[in-house]
Protein backbone atom coordinates (compact mmCIF):
# COMPACT_ATOMS: atom_id res chain seq x y z
CA UNK A 1 0.00 0.00 0.00
CA UNK A 2 1.62 3.32 -1.07
CA UNK A 3 0.88 5.90 1.14
CA UNK A 4 3.98 8.41 -0.68
CA UNK A 5 7.86 8.57 -0.55
CA UNK A 6 8.02 10.13 2.88
CA UNK A 7 7.54 7.66 5.94
CA UNK A 8 5.73 10.16 8.33
CA UNK A 9 2.24 9.42 8.75
CA UNK A 10 0.18 10.13 11.36
CA UNK A 11 -2.19 6.72 12.15
CA UNK A 12 -4.27 6.34 14.99
CA UNK A 13 -6.17 3.66 16.39
CA UNK A 14 -6.22 0.10 14.67
CA UNK A 15 -5.09 0.02 11.10
CA UNK A 16 -5.59 -3.48 9.83
CA UNK A 17 -5.68 -5.44 12.76
CA UNK A 18 -2.78 -4.04 14.25
CA UNK A 19 -1.83 -1.47 16.69
CA UNK A 20 -0.31 1.52 15.22
CA UNK A 21 1.80 4.51 17.08
CA UNK A 22 1.30 7.88 16.58
CA UNK A 23 4.21 9.91 14.66
CA UNK A 24 4.93 13.65 15.01
CA UNK A 25 3.93 14.68 11.12
CA UNK A 26 1.41 13.81 8.81
CA UNK A 27 3.70 14.44 5.29
CA UNK A 28 0.46 12.45 3.21
CA UNK A 29 -2.73 12.60 3.37
CA UNK A 30 -3.80 9.58 5.06
CA UNK A 31 -5.84 8.71 8.09
CA UNK A 32 -5.84 5.59 9.67
CA UNK A 33 -9.45 3.60 10.50
CA UNK A 34 -9.82 5.01 14.34
CA UNK A 35 -11.54 1.46 16.23
CA UNK A 36 -12.72 2.63 19.34
CA UNK A 37 -15.47 0.33 19.33
CA UNK A 38 -15.46 -3.18 17.40
CA UNK A 39 -17.52 -3.67 14.41
CA UNK A 40 -20.80 -6.13 15.21
CA UNK A 41 -21.26 -9.39 12.98
CA UNK A 42 -24.69 -7.67 12.25
CA UNK A 43 -27.68 -7.60 9.48
CA UNK A 44 -30.43 -5.37 9.50
CA UNK A 45 -32.73 -8.39 11.14
CA UNK A 46 -30.38 -9.16 13.61
CA UNK A 47 -30.42 -5.14 15.06
CA UNK A 48 -34.12 -5.57 15.18
CA UNK A 49 -34.67 -8.36 17.11
CA UNK A 50 -32.06 -7.01 19.36
CA UNK A 51 -33.94 -3.44 19.94
CA UNK A 52 -37.40 -5.74 20.44
CA UNK A 53 -35.47 -7.52 23.06
CA UNK A 54 -33.81 -5.07 24.63
CA UNK A 55 -37.43 -2.02 24.55
CA UNK A 56 -40.44 -4.19 23.30
CA UNK A 57 -42.57 -1.93 24.26
CA UNK A 58 -40.99 1.06 23.05
CA UNK A 59 -41.96 3.25 20.01
CA UNK A 60 -40.27 2.42 17.14
CA UNK A 61 -42.29 4.03 13.89
CA UNK A 62 -44.54 6.56 13.74
CA UNK A 63 -46.17 7.60 11.38
CA UNK A 64 -45.24 11.25 10.51
CA UNK A 65 -48.46 12.71 9.24
CA UNK A 66 -49.87 14.85 11.84
CA UNK A 67 -52.95 13.28 11.66
CA UNK A 68 -55.30 12.26 14.77
CA UNK A 69 -54.98 8.82 13.14
CA UNK A 70 -51.49 8.24 12.43
CA UNK A 71 -50.00 4.48 13.35
CA UNK A 72 -47.93 3.64 15.52
CA UNK A 73 -45.45 0.66 16.00
CA UNK A 74 -44.11 -0.72 19.13
CA UNK A 75 -40.30 -2.49 18.94
CA UNK A 76 -42.36 -5.33 19.63
CA UNK A 77 -44.81 -4.75 17.04
CA UNK A 78 -42.38 -3.67 14.42
CA UNK A 79 -40.79 -7.21 14.51
CA UNK A 80 -44.31 -9.39 14.81
CA UNK A 81 -45.18 -7.34 11.80
CA UNK A 82 -42.02 -8.05 10.16
CA UNK A 83 -41.42 -11.45 10.84
CA UNK A 84 -44.75 -11.80 9.39
CA UNK A 85 -44.16 -10.08 5.85
CA UNK A 86 -40.71 -12.19 5.82
CA UNK A 87 -42.72 -15.11 5.97
CA UNK A 88 -45.21 -13.93 3.37
CA UNK A 89 -42.34 -13.23 1.42
CA UNK A 90 -40.66 -16.68 1.39
CA UNK A 91 -44.10 -18.20 0.19
CA UNK A 92 -43.33 -16.07 -3.39
CA UNK A 93 -39.93 -15.46 -3.49
CA UNK A 94 -36.50 -17.58 -2.42
CA UNK A 95 -33.52 -16.37 -0.30
CA UNK A 96 -31.06 -14.52 -2.36
CA UNK A 97 -33.75 -12.90 -4.94
CA UNK A 98 -33.99 -9.37 -5.28
CA UNK A 99 -37.04 -7.57 -4.03
CA UNK A 100 -38.11 -3.81 -5.45
CA UNK A 101 -39.79 -0.72 -3.59
CA UNK A 102 -41.48 1.95 -5.67
CA UNK A 103 -43.13 3.68 -3.05
CA UNK A 104 -42.55 7.30 -1.28
CA UNK A 105 -41.75 7.13 3.04
CA UNK A 106 -44.79 5.14 4.33
CA UNK A 107 -44.54 2.72 7.10
CA UNK A 108 -45.17 -0.61 4.93
CA UNK A 109 -41.70 0.93 3.24
CA UNK A 110 -39.97 0.52 6.29
CA UNK A 111 -41.69 -2.97 7.24
CA UNK A 112 -40.40 -4.59 3.60
CA UNK A 113 -36.94 -3.22 4.60
CA UNK A 114 -36.94 -5.25 7.87
CA UNK A 115 -38.92 -7.52 6.24
CA UNK A 116 -36.32 -9.11 2.99
CA UNK A 117 -33.45 -8.67 5.96
CA UNK A 118 -35.44 -11.23 7.69
CA UNK A 119 -35.88 -13.36 4.71
CA UNK A 120 -32.62 -13.22 3.39
CA UNK A 121 -33.59 -11.16 0.43
CA UNK A 122 -32.11 -8.16 -0.83
CA UNK A 123 -34.19 -4.95 -1.18
CA UNK A 124 -33.97 -2.25 -4.52
CA UNK A 125 -35.17 0.63 -4.01
CA UNK A 126 -37.04 2.86 -6.15
CA UNK A 127 -37.55 6.53 -6.43
CA UNK A 128 -40.95 7.62 -6.97
CA UNK A 129 -40.30 10.12 -9.31
CA UNK A 130 -39.24 7.87 -11.75
CA UNK A 131 -40.60 7.34 -15.46
CA UNK A 132 -41.14 4.59 -17.54
CA UNK A 133 -37.46 3.44 -18.91
CA UNK A 134 -35.91 4.65 -15.85
CA UNK A 135 -37.95 2.32 -13.65
CA UNK A 136 -37.23 -0.42 -16.46
CA UNK A 137 -33.85 0.33 -16.34
CA UNK A 138 -33.51 -0.18 -12.50
CA UNK A 139 -35.77 -3.62 -12.78
CA UNK A 140 -33.97 -4.60 -15.36
CA UNK A 141 -29.92 -4.39 -14.17
CA UNK A 142 -30.99 -5.38 -10.51
CA UNK A 143 -33.49 -8.52 -12.22
CA UNK A 144 -35.77 -8.13 -9.58
CA UNK A 145 -37.92 -10.90 -9.02
CA UNK A 146 -40.90 -8.73 -7.07
CA UNK A 147 -42.01 -5.10 -6.69
CA UNK A 148 -44.07 -3.43 -4.21
CA UNK A 149 -45.73 -0.30 -5.33
CA UNK A 150 -48.15 2.22 -5.20
CA UNK A 151 -50.78 2.69 -8.04
CA UNK A 152 -49.56 6.59 -8.35
CA UNK A 153 -47.43 9.56 -6.15
CA UNK A 154 -47.81 13.20 -6.83
CA UNK A 155 -49.66 12.46 -10.58
CA UNK A 156 -46.86 10.25 -11.22
CA UNK A 157 -48.74 6.72 -12.21
CA UNK A 158 -46.51 4.16 -10.96
CA UNK A 159 -49.10 1.15 -11.61
CA UNK A 160 -49.34 2.41 -15.10
CA UNK A 161 -45.67 3.06 -15.73
CA UNK A 162 -44.74 -0.78 -14.60
CA UNK A 163 -47.56 -2.19 -17.12
CA UNK A 164 -46.32 -0.24 -19.87
CA UNK A 165 -42.51 -1.66 -19.44
CA UNK A 166 -43.53 -4.97 -17.72
CA UNK A 167 -43.27 -7.38 -20.78
CA UNK A 168 -39.53 -6.07 -21.33
CA UNK A 169 -39.52 -7.90 -17.89
CA UNK A 170 -39.37 -11.40 -18.13
CA UNK A 171 -37.63 -11.91 -14.47
CA UNK A 172 -39.88 -9.83 -12.48
CA UNK A 173 -42.85 -12.82 -11.26
CA UNK A 174 -45.01 -10.27 -9.44
CA UNK A 175 -45.96 -6.85 -8.66
CA UNK A 176 -47.95 -5.83 -5.21
CA UNK A 177 -49.82 -2.76 -4.88
CA UNK A 178 -49.37 -1.38 -1.10
CA UNK A 179 -52.76 -0.93 -0.85
CA UNK A 180 -53.23 -4.86 -1.17
CA UNK A 181 -50.41 -5.20 1.74
CA UNK A 182 -53.29 -6.73 3.99
CA UNK A 183 -54.11 -9.55 1.72
CA UNK A 184 -50.34 -9.90 1.12
CA UNK A 185 -49.92 -10.81 4.52
CA UNK A 186 -53.02 -13.22 4.72
CA UNK A 187 -51.99 -14.77 1.61
CA UNK A 188 -48.59 -15.54 2.79
CA UNK A 189 -47.66 -19.06 3.18
CA UNK A 190 -43.68 -19.21 3.89
CA UNK A 191 -41.97 -21.39 6.36
CA UNK A 192 -42.59 -20.46 9.96
CA UNK A 193 -38.71 -20.64 10.69
CA UNK A 194 -36.84 -17.65 8.50
CA UNK A 195 -33.44 -18.31 6.93
CA UNK A 196 -30.00 -17.54 8.53
CA UNK A 197 -28.38 -14.70 7.18
CA UNK A 198 -24.64 -13.45 7.02
CA UNK A 199 -23.62 -10.10 7.98
CA UNK A 200 -21.41 -10.40 4.52
CA UNK A 201 -24.76 -11.19 2.45
CA UNK A 202 -26.19 -8.57 -0.04
CA UNK A 203 -28.92 -6.26 2.15
CA UNK A 204 -29.43 -3.73 -0.45
CA UNK A 205 -29.10 -2.41 -4.11
CA UNK A 206 -29.08 1.18 -4.07
CA UNK A 207 -29.17 3.23 -7.52
CA UNK A 208 -26.99 5.77 -8.07
CA UNK A 209 -28.23 9.46 -8.90
CA UNK A 210 -26.81 9.19 -12.20
CA UNK A 211 -25.32 12.81 -12.38
CA UNK A 212 -23.56 11.70 -15.33
CA UNK A 213 -24.00 8.36 -17.46
CA UNK A 214 -26.65 5.39 -16.54
CA UNK A 215 -27.47 5.08 -13.03
CA UNK A 216 -25.46 1.52 -11.40
CA UNK A 217 -26.97 -0.72 -8.42
CA UNK A 218 -24.57 -0.37 -5.47
CA UNK A 219 -24.72 -3.69 -3.55
CA UNK A 220 -24.66 -3.29 0.36
CA UNK A 221 -24.41 -5.33 2.53
CA UNK A 222 -25.67 -6.08 5.81
CA UNK A 223 -22.82 -5.29 8.12
CA UNK A 224 -21.89 -2.38 6.15
CA UNK A 225 -25.03 -0.10 6.98
CA UNK A 226 -25.75 -1.80 9.98
CA UNK A 227 -22.36 -0.47 11.53
CA UNK A 228 -22.34 2.48 9.47
CA UNK A 229 -25.59 3.59 11.17
CA UNK A 230 -24.71 2.17 14.42
CA UNK A 231 -20.90 3.44 14.85
CA UNK A 232 -21.60 6.82 12.79
CA UNK A 233 -24.50 8.21 13.34
CA UNK A 234 -26.42 6.69 16.96
CA UNK A 235 -22.77 7.00 18.53
CA UNK A 236 -21.91 10.64 17.25
CA UNK A 237 -25.93 11.94 17.50
CA UNK A 238 -25.81 10.61 21.03
CA UNK A 239 -29.04 9.40 20.27
CA UNK A 240 -30.65 7.39 23.66
CA UNK A 241 -33.64 5.67 24.25
CA UNK A 242 -36.79 7.43 23.82
CA UNK A 243 -34.92 10.00 21.64
CA UNK A 244 -36.93 10.85 18.62
CA UNK A 245 -35.25 11.58 15.17
CA UNK A 246 -37.85 13.70 12.70
CA UNK A 247 -36.94 12.49 9.36
CA UNK A 248 -37.94 13.79 5.70
CA UNK A 249 -35.37 12.20 3.89
CA UNK A 250 -36.63 9.76 1.13
CA UNK A 251 -36.76 6.29 2.11
CA UNK A 252 -35.12 5.27 -1.26
CA UNK A 253 -31.88 6.58 -0.54
CA UNK A 254 -29.45 5.65 2.10
CA UNK A 255 -29.94 9.13 4.08
CA UNK A 256 -33.54 7.77 4.67
CA UNK A 257 -33.43 4.18 5.09
CA UNK A 258 -30.17 3.56 6.64
CA UNK A 259 -29.03 6.66 8.51
CA UNK A 260 -32.08 7.83 9.70
CA UNK A 261 -34.04 4.43 10.23
CA UNK A 262 -31.21 2.18 11.25
CA UNK A 263 -29.55 4.95 13.60
CA UNK A 264 -32.89 5.09 15.48
CA UNK A 265 -33.06 1.40 16.03
CA UNK A 266 -29.77 0.82 17.25
CA UNK A 267 -30.25 3.72 19.86
CA UNK A 268 -33.60 2.51 20.66
CA UNK A 269 -34.81 5.48 19.20
CA UNK A 270 -38.65 6.50 17.43
CA UNK A 271 -38.37 6.84 14.11
CA UNK A 272 -41.01 9.88 12.85
CA UNK A 273 -41.50 8.97 9.74
CA UNK A 274 -42.76 12.37 7.08
CA UNK A 275 -44.40 11.00 3.80
CA UNK A 276 -42.53 13.69 2.34
CA UNK A 277 -40.53 16.59 2.98
CA UNK A 278 -42.64 19.60 3.72
CA UNK A 279 -41.40 22.43 5.95
CA UNK A 280 -44.30 23.26 7.52
CA UNK A 281 -45.38 19.65 8.65
CA UNK A 282 -41.26 18.90 9.53
CA UNK A 283 -41.42 21.65 12.10
CA UNK A 284 -45.52 20.52 12.96
CA UNK A 285 -43.76 17.60 13.95
CA UNK A 286 -40.35 18.21 15.36
CA UNK A 287 -42.27 20.59 17.81
CA UNK A 288 -45.18 17.68 18.63
CA UNK A 289 -42.86 15.00 18.77
CA UNK A 290 -40.53 16.57 20.80
CA UNK A 291 -37.92 15.59 17.99
CA UNK A 292 -34.45 15.61 19.57
CA UNK A 293 -32.59 15.25 15.73
CA UNK A 294 -33.73 15.60 12.88
CA UNK A 295 -32.23 15.86 8.80
CA UNK A 296 -32.45 17.86 5.55
CA UNK A 297 -30.12 18.57 2.69
CA UNK A 298 -29.42 22.09 2.39
CA UNK A 299 -32.01 22.85 0.27
CA UNK A 300 -34.61 21.61 3.09
CA UNK A 301 -32.56 23.52 5.85
CA UNK A 302 -33.21 26.52 3.45
CA UNK A 303 -36.95 26.04 2.95
CA UNK A 304 -37.67 25.14 7.37
CA UNK A 305 -36.07 28.36 7.74
CA UNK A 306 -37.82 30.65 5.32
CA UNK A 307 -41.07 29.44 6.08
CA UNK A 308 -43.52 31.68 7.96
CA UNK A 309 -44.39 28.70 11.23
CA UNK A 310 -40.73 28.97 11.88
CA UNK A 311 -40.98 32.36 14.05
CA UNK A 312 -44.00 30.33 15.92
CA UNK A 313 -42.59 26.71 16.39
CA UNK A 314 -40.81 25.36 19.51
CA UNK A 315 -37.66 24.10 18.69
CA UNK A 316 -36.67 23.78 22.02
CA UNK A 317 -36.28 19.83 22.21
CA UNK A 318 -33.57 19.66 19.18
CA UNK A 319 -30.13 18.97 19.98
CA UNK A 320 -28.67 17.92 16.60
CA UNK A 321 -29.62 19.21 13.00
CA UNK A 322 -27.83 16.93 10.41
CA UNK A 323 -27.25 17.86 6.98
CA UNK A 324 -24.97 16.39 4.00
CA UNK A 325 -25.87 15.15 0.12
CA UNK A 326 -24.60 18.74 -1.53
CA UNK A 327 -22.74 21.73 -0.92
CA UNK A 328 -23.90 22.74 2.70
CA UNK A 329 -22.39 26.54 2.91
CA UNK A 330 -21.28 28.39 6.15
CA UNK A 331 -23.50 30.63 6.32
CA UNK A 332 -26.17 28.63 6.25
CA UNK A 333 -24.73 26.09 9.10
CA UNK A 334 -24.42 29.22 11.06
CA UNK A 335 -27.93 30.22 10.65
CA UNK A 336 -29.53 26.77 11.04
CA UNK A 337 -27.16 26.97 14.56
CA UNK A 338 -28.69 30.49 15.36
CA UNK A 339 -32.04 29.11 15.26
CA UNK A 340 -32.13 25.66 16.57
CA UNK A 341 -29.45 26.76 19.20
CA UNK A 342 -27.93 23.71 18.62
CA UNK A 343 -24.94 22.47 16.46
CA UNK A 344 -26.22 21.13 13.05
CA UNK A 345 -23.49 18.30 11.67
CA UNK A 346 -22.46 17.45 8.39
CA UNK A 347 -22.11 14.41 6.86
CA UNK A 348 -20.01 13.61 3.58
CA UNK A 349 -20.94 10.22 2.21
CA UNK A 350 -21.98 8.59 -0.85
CA UNK A 351 -24.41 5.63 -1.87
CA UNK A 352 -21.00 3.32 -2.75
CA UNK A 353 -19.45 3.49 1.01
CA UNK A 354 -23.32 2.85 2.99
CA UNK A 355 -22.89 5.84 3.26
CA UNK A 356 -20.79 7.49 6.20
CA UNK A 357 -17.30 8.31 5.44
CA UNK A 358 -16.90 11.44 7.54
CA UNK A 359 -18.83 13.79 9.98
CA UNK A 360 -18.27 16.99 11.62
CA UNK A 361 -19.22 16.55 16.00
CA UNK A 362 -21.05 18.75 18.38
CA UNK A 363 -17.19 18.92 19.89
CA UNK A 364 -15.85 20.45 16.98
CA UNK A 365 -14.92 23.94 16.60
CA UNK A 366 -17.83 26.21 14.93
CA UNK A 367 -15.28 26.89 12.56
CA UNK A 368 -14.76 23.42 11.53
CA UNK A 369 -18.52 22.51 11.42
CA UNK A 370 -19.07 25.34 8.88
CA UNK A 371 -15.64 25.42 6.36
CA UNK A 372 -15.29 21.34 6.82
CA UNK A 373 -16.98 17.50 6.86
CA UNK A 374 -15.22 16.35 9.63
CA UNK A 375 -12.64 13.68 10.02
CA UNK A 376 -13.45 9.88 8.90
CA UNK A 377 -16.16 8.33 10.49
CA UNK A 378 -15.00 5.28 13.24
CA UNK A 379 -13.71 2.32 10.80
CA UNK A 380 -13.39 4.30 8.04
CA UNK A 381 -9.90 4.29 6.69
CA UNK A 382 -8.79 7.57 4.11
CA UNK A 383 -6.34 8.60 1.81
CA UNK A 384 -6.68 11.33 -0.81
CA UNK A 385 -4.51 10.65 -3.93
CA UNK A 386 -3.41 12.12 -7.27
CA UNK A 387 -6.80 12.24 -9.50
CA UNK A 388 -4.67 11.02 -12.48
CA UNK A 389 -1.57 9.02 -10.68
CA UNK A 390 -3.77 7.28 -8.19
CA UNK A 391 -0.12 5.90 -7.00
CA UNK A 392 0.39 8.94 -5.65
CA UNK A 393 -0.65 10.30 -2.08
CA UNK A 394 -1.09 14.36 -2.13
CA UNK A 395 0.62 16.10 0.56
CA UNK A 396 -1.22 17.56 3.88
CA UNK A 397 -3.69 20.44 2.43
CA UNK A 398 -3.36 19.58 -1.61
CA UNK A 399 -6.39 18.65 -3.25
CA UNK A 400 -7.04 15.40 -4.88
CA UNK A 401 -9.46 12.42 -5.29
CA UNK A 402 -11.10 11.31 -1.93
CA UNK A 403 -10.51 7.40 -1.39
CA UNK A 404 -12.31 5.23 1.65
CA UNK A 405 -11.31 1.62 3.26
CA UNK A 406 -13.01 0.02 5.58
CA UNK A 407 -16.09 -2.69 6.29
CA UNK A 408 -18.44 0.32 4.71
CA UNK A 409 -17.79 -0.07 1.17
CA UNK A 410 -20.39 -1.65 -1.17
CA UNK A 411 -20.10 -5.19 -2.37
CA UNK A 412 -19.81 -3.92 -6.17
CA UNK A 413 -22.05 -2.77 -8.79
CA UNK A 414 -24.76 -5.45 -9.37
CA UNK A 415 -23.96 -6.99 -12.94
CA UNK A 416 -21.44 -4.70 -13.67
CA UNK A 417 -17.91 -6.01 -13.36
CA UNK A 418 -15.88 -3.39 -15.40
CA UNK A 419 -17.28 -0.48 -13.82
CA UNK A 420 -16.55 -2.04 -10.04
CA UNK A 421 -13.06 -2.45 -11.05
CA UNK A 422 -13.12 0.93 -11.83
CA UNK A 423 -14.39 2.19 -8.62
CA UNK A 424 -12.62 -0.21 -6.06
CA UNK A 425 -8.91 -1.68 -6.70
CA UNK A 426 -7.65 -4.42 -5.49
CA UNK A 427 -6.60 -3.47 -2.15
CA UNK A 428 -10.21 -2.55 -1.29
CA UNK A 429 -9.80 1.24 -1.61
CA UNK A 430 -13.30 2.88 -3.09
CA UNK A 431 -12.38 6.14 -5.16
CA UNK A 432 -15.10 8.04 -4.77
CA UNK A 433 -14.49 10.76 -7.80
CA UNK A 434 -14.88 13.14 -5.33
CA UNK A 435 -12.05 16.42 -5.05
CA UNK A 436 -10.96 16.68 -1.44
CA UNK A 437 -7.85 17.93 0.61
CA UNK A 438 -7.09 16.89 4.19
CA UNK A 439 -5.46 18.96 6.98
CA UNK A 440 -2.68 17.63 9.33
CA UNK A 441 -5.72 17.42 11.61
CA UNK A 442 -7.37 14.56 9.84
CA UNK A 443 -10.35 17.19 9.00
CA UNK A 444 -11.52 17.25 5.52
CA UNK A 445 -12.86 19.62 3.19
CA UNK A 446 -14.71 18.88 -0.68
CA UNK A 447 -13.14 20.65 -3.55
CA UNK A 448 -16.14 19.16 -5.87
CA UNK A 449 -16.65 16.40 -8.35
CA UNK A 450 -13.47 15.54 -10.52
CA UNK A 451 -15.83 15.23 -13.49
CA UNK A 452 -17.00 19.11 -12.22
CA UNK A 453 -13.58 20.48 -12.11
CA UNK A 454 -12.65 22.86 -14.55
CA UNK A 455 -9.40 23.67 -16.48
CA UNK A 456 -9.07 26.67 -18.23
CA UNK A 457 -6.14 27.16 -19.77
CA UNK A 458 -4.20 24.81 -18.13
CA UNK A 459 -5.27 25.95 -14.79
CA UNK A 460 -7.41 24.06 -12.04
CA UNK A 461 -10.21 25.61 -11.11
CA UNK A 462 -13.07 23.82 -8.23
CA UNK A 463 -15.95 25.69 -8.45
CA UNK A 464 -16.73 24.81 -4.92
CA UNK A 465 -14.42 27.61 -3.89
CA UNK A 466 -16.16 30.14 -6.17
CA UNK A 467 -19.56 29.27 -4.95
CA UNK A 468 -18.55 29.36 -1.45
CA UNK A 469 -17.96 32.84 -2.31
CA UNK A 470 -20.93 33.86 -4.12
CA UNK A 471 -23.17 32.44 -1.42
CA UNK A 472 -22.17 34.71 0.70
CA UNK A 473 -22.79 38.01 -1.61
CA UNK A 474 -26.40 39.21 -0.32
CA UNK A 475 -27.81 39.50 -4.06
CA UNK A 476 -27.07 35.37 -4.63
CA UNK A 477 -29.77 32.84 -3.08
CA UNK A 478 -27.81 29.67 -4.88
CA UNK A 479 -25.65 29.35 -7.50
CA UNK A 480 -23.75 26.48 -9.42
CA UNK A 481 -20.06 27.29 -10.67
CA UNK A 482 -19.48 25.01 -13.83
CA UNK A 483 -17.05 25.08 -16.98
CA UNK A 484 -18.25 25.34 -20.46
CA UNK A 485 -16.27 24.58 -23.63
CA UNK A 486 -13.79 27.84 -24.86
CA UNK A 487 -12.34 27.19 -28.28
CA UNK A 488 -8.86 29.24 -26.92
CA UNK A 489 -9.13 28.44 -23.18
CA UNK A 490 -10.15 25.06 -23.67
CA UNK A 491 -12.85 25.92 -20.59
CA UNK A 492 -14.48 29.17 -19.13
CA UNK A 493 -15.86 29.65 -15.86
CA UNK A 494 -20.09 29.44 -15.70
CA UNK A 495 -22.29 30.79 -12.77
CA UNK A 496 -26.05 29.89 -12.55
CA UNK A 497 -27.33 32.24 -10.06
CA UNK A 498 -30.08 32.27 -8.18
CA UNK A 499 -30.93 35.99 -6.94
CA UNK A 500 -32.07 36.42 -3.22
CA UNK A 501 -35.60 37.90 -2.22
CA UNK A 502 -36.08 40.97 -3.32
CA UNK A 503 -32.98 41.88 -4.90
CA UNK A 504 -31.85 41.77 -8.29
CA UNK A 505 -28.68 40.34 -8.76
CA UNK A 506 -26.14 42.54 -11.40
CA UNK A 507 -23.37 40.44 -13.22
CA UNK A 508 -21.11 43.77 -12.73
CA UNK A 509 -21.47 43.79 -9.34
CA UNK A 510 -20.88 40.00 -8.41
CA UNK A 511 -18.15 40.16 -11.14
CA UNK A 512 -16.37 42.28 -9.48
CA UNK A 513 -16.95 40.93 -5.82
CA UNK A 514 -14.93 37.20 -7.04
CA UNK A 515 -12.24 39.19 -8.66
CA UNK A 516 -11.55 41.37 -5.59
CA UNK A 517 -10.96 38.25 -3.85
CA UNK A 518 -10.19 35.20 -5.80
CA UNK A 519 -7.05 35.18 -8.64
CA UNK A 520 -8.88 36.26 -11.83
CA UNK A 521 -8.80 33.19 -13.94
CA UNK A 522 -11.71 31.94 -11.34
CA UNK A 523 -13.44 34.81 -12.36
CA UNK A 524 -17.11 33.55 -14.25
CA UNK A 525 -16.70 34.99 -18.05
CA UNK A 526 -20.60 33.71 -18.40
CA UNK A 527 -23.39 34.74 -15.87
CA UNK A 528 -26.79 33.21 -16.15
CA UNK A 529 -29.99 34.42 -13.92
CA UNK A 530 -32.13 31.75 -12.76
CA UNK A 531 -35.63 31.41 -10.67
CA UNK A 532 -34.54 27.87 -9.48
CA UNK A 533 -31.80 25.17 -10.21
CA UNK A 534 -32.32 21.52 -11.32
CA UNK A 535 -32.23 19.03 -8.99
CA UNK A 536 -31.82 15.65 -8.57
CA UNK A 537 -33.42 13.52 -6.22
CA UNK A 538 -30.68 13.65 -3.61
CA UNK A 539 -31.18 17.64 -3.96
CA UNK A 540 -27.98 17.83 -6.08
CA UNK A 541 -27.54 20.54 -8.14
CA UNK A 542 -27.62 19.00 -12.16
CA UNK A 543 -24.81 20.76 -13.78
CA UNK A 544 -24.58 18.08 -16.63
CA UNK A 545 -28.00 19.77 -17.69
CA UNK A 546 -26.91 23.35 -16.88
CA UNK A 547 -23.67 22.27 -18.92
CA UNK A 548 -26.10 21.71 -22.11
CA UNK A 549 -27.67 24.70 -21.68
CA UNK A 550 -25.36 26.70 -21.38
CA UNK A 551 -23.24 25.39 -24.59
CA UNK A 552 -26.26 25.49 -26.41
CA UNK A 553 -27.15 29.45 -25.46
CA UNK A 554 -23.20 30.72 -25.09
CA UNK A 555 -24.31 34.40 -23.64
CA UNK A 556 -20.91 35.49 -21.97
CA UNK A 557 -20.01 38.24 -20.28
CA UNK A 558 -17.15 38.82 -22.28
CA UNK A 559 -13.20 37.88 -21.02
CA UNK A 560 -11.46 39.63 -18.62
CA UNK A 561 -7.96 40.16 -19.03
Amino acid sequence: MNHGTTPDVVLSGIAGGFDVQESVVMAVSYRAAEMSEMLREQTVGSLLRWAAEQAPGARALVEGSGEPDARTWTYAELLSDAERAARSLLGRFDPGERIAVWANNIPEWVVLEMATALAGMTLVTVNPALRPAEVRHVLQQSRAAGIFLLPEYRGNPLGESLASVRPDLPELREAVLFPDWPAFLREGSGPQVLPVVSPNDPAQIQFTSGTTGRPKGAVLHHKGIVNNARLSYRRLLDLQPGDTFVNGMPLFHTAGCVLATLSSIAGLATHVLLPAFDPELQLRMIEAEHGKVFAGVPTMLQAMLDHPSLSTTDLSSVRFGLSGGALTPPQLVERVEAVINAPLLIVYGQTEASPGITMTTADDSAEDRRTTVGRPLPGVELKIVDPVDRTVSMPTGEVGELCTRGYHVMTGYFGEAARTAEAIDDDGWLYTGDLASLDERGYCRIAGRQSDMIIRGGENIYPREIEHLLLSHPQVADVAVLGVPDPVWGEQVAAVVVPATAAEAEEQILSGYVRDRLAPYKVPRMWRFVDRLPLNSSGKVQKSALRDQLSADQRGSGTIE
